[in-house]
C-alpha cells in the first residue's frame, strides 16, 4: 500500500500508539489495527486525527473501513472533503 494517504495514516497510525508500531510495519499489514495491537485509546486517538485532518468520519461500531489498514486508506482517500 502505497501513496500519500496511506503514508500520512501510517504516520498517523504510528504517532496515535506513541511510536510502539512504526509507520513501515503498517503500511505493510492486511489485518485489522487490533491485530496489530492498537488498544482502544490509540484507535480512539487515531480516528480524532483522521476526522480533523481528513474531514472523514469513521464509525467505531466495527466493520470496515476499521477492517484492515487497506480498507482504511480506501474509506479515507474515496471520502476525501
Amino acid at each position: 500500500m502505497t501513496g500519500p494517504v496511506a503514508a500520512r495514516l501510517a504516520e498517523m497510525v504510528e504517532t496515535a500508539s506513541d511510536g510502539r508500531l512504526t509507520a513501515g510495519e503498517v503500511l505493510r499489514s492486511e489485518g485489522s489495527l487490533a491485530a496489530l495491537g492498537l488498544a482502544s485509546l490509540e484507535l480512539l486517538r487515531l480516528v480524532d486525527g483522521i476526522e480533523d485532518e481528513f474531514g472523514v468520519v469513521l464509525d467505531l461500531g466495527g466493520g470496515a473501513p476499521l477492517d484492515g489498514f487497506p480498507s482504511l486508506v480506501g474509506h479515507v482517500a474515496e471520502n476525501l472533503r
